[in-house]
């Protein structure tokens, strides 16, 4: 309902805050004045007055229009200026962006108590409220951009005087709210696990919780901000939101509070029909094209386009989500999501994930309240029209082929093929999958991770490598399980090696279909051969200073397994995890830029720690209990073998998409199909993995004499 105050209109751009609000000795501009400081500003001259009236400007009190000495009063044409209004240098010239040149200055607008940066252009801006714009920016065609008292910029804070219910959560990976996290600007991926997976630790909800607020403090009367060099055009609705250095906005319908953290060297990008309210935007994101997102947070460099809807979700850096719905996620680092017809809900996929067209994970509930949940390990791919239920659990790299699954899933097999075998009633599942059949999506999945990580300043280290501790102690955990389904015996003989073997009883599924498992022996030989591989590539990763025997004995002393967990995309392990409780108890770690620094420097002790890790899988493999220089040559002997074994797949598996009878159909001669899809033999991809092989096959040798000297 519109509520009509009988009041002068000279007082609209004062009373920013509530009186009841402000301490002694405050005004309603203690932020303004310390969020702009500048101090240059004076009254106009008559002669300035005079040619801003015959320029068709009015201003409630001129002597509240404040400019410097470059100022010139021509370039500012029927506008409006209420309240307290601070104008930098302004002097004739023009700005350009793509194909928009607007002069400086100020057109057809109305002003209400702002600060206006450096050689800025204002035009057809129908209301501009209580913002603080940078140099050189552009506000071109919008209807209502204003900011009230009490904005916390997408923060998951609550201001004086407000109940605690007007607080911001994002709702992740449970739909019952039980796993909410409170988004803040600069909230990492790790942040988000962190919050939403322990809470079980009232230490921890009581800390992040605390250093939120504290990030954040909830006094009143911040003004918004538009960094320097933002071009804002063509937008209805603007409302409580900060606009970092760079941000190009074109074409949105509504933005309500939200912080765009975007800088110079990585801006933000928001395009034609966007609505976004109550959200964080990393530096770098870019939004376009119908977008909704509404209680989100989306992390550095990721992109939501086209149509795509984003509500009560954290998607983590490096992804891309377009087309598609997207409630209740928590999604860590690089996952792509493409297709209008694809549903996540209500899950934690730990990135390096794809959803085919017509995915739905996470379809139904099959409690009595909406309170399922699936969780995913890195690499988790669910192919066309795949429907999962809640709750369902997935190793590292699961691929699932097309189909409804019935029933919930427990797949502890990494790098699996999953099949809905509906002619024989059960569930396929071939572990090991992608090293013999798909190894060329395998590796360049893992090598395109990496060069995709476009942060310019990464706080977490993000681990893309297939063989890592996540994946390694899956390696393990399938040993573990093939063992217990055909014994240790049979998988020992060389000789044995059945086609498949039915499970009449099994934790894989519920219900009570059988499970098949395709090729059991082959597959535990894989997964030991990987662990070996594994323990290998971290012997020769460079700069890790084993340069002698007694240093490699030093460097894997007492190195032990524990357990690793995928934090936000960076591994940490068990250890790592106790310590930081503790100090976080004992008030050593007391804030979020605190937890960061410990991401850092989990990352530099990262290779180190990822080299001892990989010894104790390797010597769990093996019951040996240190690594003997006897066998040093057979370890790396078989790490050359089962490189260039990798090697062959990955070229193999390429290669089928040439030699195969359908993939040429489409092709009236070989000279055509060759300038439609290239060579086999000129792939980039497999020169480079050719490349690495050969660099692994020096390395084993130049390491194995280097500790032997």
């Amino acid at each position: 309902m519109v509520r009509l105050v009988r009041k002068g209109t000279e007082r609209i751009g004062y009373g920013f805050i509530d009186p009841a609000y402000l301490r002694e000795g405050e005004d309603e501009y203690r932020f303004r004045f310390l969020q702009n400081p500048r101090t240059d500003y004076r009254g106009l001259t008559e002669d300035e007055r005079l040619i801003l009236r015959e320029g068709g400007n009015r201003a409630d009190d001129w002597e509240k229009l404040l400019v410097t000495d470059r100022f010139d009063p021509r370039l500012i044409t029927g506008c409006v200026f209420r309240g307290l209004v601070r104008l930098g240098d302004l002097e004739e010239g023009w700005l350009q962006y793509h194909d928009l040149k607007l002069p400086c200055g100020l057109s057809n607008s109305t002003v209400i108590s702002c600060d206006l940066g450096d050689q800025v252009a204002l035009a057809n801006v129908h209301y501009l409220s209580h913002y603080i714009v940078g140099d050189r920016s552009i506000l071109f065609n919008i209807d209502e951009m204003s900011v009230t008292d009490h904005a916390k910029f997408g923060n998951g804070v609550i201001m004086e005087g407000e109940e605690e219910k007007v607080r911001v959560h994002i709702e992740t990976a449970n739909e019952k709210g039980t796993r909410d996290i409170l988004p803040f600007k600069g909230i990492l991926p790790g942040d988000g696990w962190f919050w939403a997976k322990f809470r079980d630790r009232p230490v921890l909800m009581e800390s992040f919780r605390r250093w939120t607020d504290e990030s954040f403090p909830p006094h009143r009367g911040r003004y918004g901000t538009v960094g320097s060099d933002c071009v804002i055009k063509s937008c209805r609705i603007i409302k409580d939101v900060l606009f970092g250095d760079g941000t190009y906005v074109k074409g949105a319908n509504k933005l309500k509070n939200l912080t765009l953290a975007g800088t110079e060297e990585q801006p933000i990008q928001i395009g034609e029909g966007v609505e976004l309210v109550n959200g964080i935007v990393q530096r770098g994101a870019r939004i376009f094209y119908g977008v909704k997102a509404v209680r989100f947070i989306l992390g550095e460099e990721s992109q939501l386009k086209y149509g795509a809807r984003l509500i009560n979700s954290y998607l983590g850096d490096n992804s891309t989500i377009s087309c598609c719905e997207v409630l209740n996620a928590l999604i860590f680092p690089f996952h792509e999501q493409h297709h209008n017809n694809s549903f996540l809900i209500a899950s934690t996929l730990q990135g390096q994930s794809n959803m085919a067209a017509g995915a739905t994970v996470g379809s139904n509930h099959n409690s009595r309240g909406p309170d399922g949940e699936i969780l995913a390990a890195r690499g988790f791919w669910p192919g066309l029209n795949v429907s999962l239920k809640h709750n369902s659990r997935f190793a590292p790299y699961t691929l699932i082929s097309k189909g409804a699954y019935p029933a919930e899933l427990n797949i502890e097999l990494p790098f699996s093929l999953l099949s809905n075998d509906e002619s024989r009633g059960m569930l396929t599942v071939m572990p090991a999958y992608w090293f013999h059949y798909n190894m060329y999506a395998m590796a360049r999945n893992s090598w395109k991770y990496g060069q995709r990580d476009r942060r310019k300043n990464p706080v977490q280290e993000l681990e893309t490598h297939y063989l890592a501790p996540d994946s390694a102690q899956a390696l393990l955990r399938g040993r573990e399980l093939l063992e217990s389904w055909c014994g240790r015996e049979n998988l020992e003989d060389p000789g044995w090696d059945p086609g498949d073997m039915v499970l009449e009883k099994h934790a894989m599924e519920k219900g009570k279909r059988p499970v098949r498992i395709l090729r059991p022996a082959r597959a535990w030989r894989t997964y030991g051969r990987l662990i070996g591989y594994y323990f290998v590539l971290n012997l020769l990763e460079k700069g890790n200073g084993l340069d002698s025997w007694d240093a490699l004995e030093e460097a894997l002393a007492g190195c032990e397994r524990g357990r690793w967990f995928n934090g936000g995309g960076q591994m940490i392990s068990q250890r790592q995890l106790d310590r930081l409780e503790r100090e976080i108890g004992e008030g050593k770690i007391a804030s979020w830029e605190d937890l960061h620094r410990q991401y850092a420097l989990w990352g530099e002790a990262y290779p180190r720690e990822k080299l001892r890790h990989s010894a104790a899988c390797w010597l769990a493999l093996t019951g040996k209990e240190a690594l003997a220089p006897e066998d040093l040559e057979p370890l790396l002997t078989e790490a050359r073998e089962t490189a260039r074994e990798l090697l062959e797949v990955t070229r193999s598996s390429r290669e089928k998409d040439f030699s195969q009878f359908y993939r040429n159909i489409t092709f009236e001669t070989e000279g055509e199909r060759e300038a439609v899809l290239g060579k086999p033999e000129e792939d980039d991809f497999i020169r480079t993995r050719e490349e690495e092989f050969l660099a692994l096959a020096v390395g084993c040798e130049e390491f194995l004499q280097t500790v032997r000297r």
